[in-house]
């Protein structure tokens, strides 16, 4: 059996699920409502306050979206009871992150500023810094799928380069870094 699979997934209070026609989980809570269609093989069961996984046979495919779909399932139960959070650090020298409602606009270093509208779901909020701190944009949002989407085109404006580690990083996340050019010895 998948270790993941075979886990059922706990509903917290506040939180009720649906299993509609055709094999779709409907999630449903106090930050919103996901939906997430299950593949036809892998039979879904609602009791008890917790949410099982059951997979036919083990094929190589069958077990592989037994995990796959109970994980999915289990990130709409946290999304929409607690949410998710994505931290981004803007390392360099005037790069900033201005936020206005669902506008966001960049300040990267090249000779123009760069736009993007969020979609309704996620909301942004720039982290007030200090002087002498990197300016830090905290987006939140109840699904995670969206979320990852959003933060990975963000950091895609200006990945983190390996000489000075300047561009849009993670919050926590470990870069590697090269040696600069060294003096050749004569």
């Amino acid at each position: 059996m998948s270790r993941i699979g075979k886990l059922p997934v706990s509903l917290p209070q506040k939180v009720s699920v649906e299993l509609l026609a055709g094999n779709v989980v409907k999630v449903k809570g106090p930050l919103g409502e996901l939906c997430q269609k299950v593949d036809p093989d892998i039979t879904v069961t609602i009791e008890d306050n917790q949410i099982k996984f059951t997979r036919p046979t083990d094929q190589p495919r069958h077990r592989s979206m037994h995990g796959l779909y109970r994980a999915l399932v289990n990130n709409m139960v946290v999304g929409v009871s607690t949410g998710f959070e994505i931290k981004q650090e803007f390392v360099g020298v005037g790069y900033r992150v201005d936020v206005q409602g669902q506008l966001l606009t960049f300040a990267l270093g090249y000779s123009h500023d760069i736009q993007l509208l969020l979609p309704a779901e996620i909301k942004a909020e720039a982290a007030q810094v200090k002087k002498g701190e990197n300016p830090v944009l905290i987006l939140r949002s109840h699904d995670k799928q969206l979320l990852g989407q959003v933060a990975a085109k963000i950091r895609s404006f200006r990945k983190p380069e390996p000489y000075k580690g300047k561009g849009i990083k993670f919050v926590g996340e470990q870069l590697r870094r090269k040696a600069g050019k060294s003096a050749s010895a004569k």
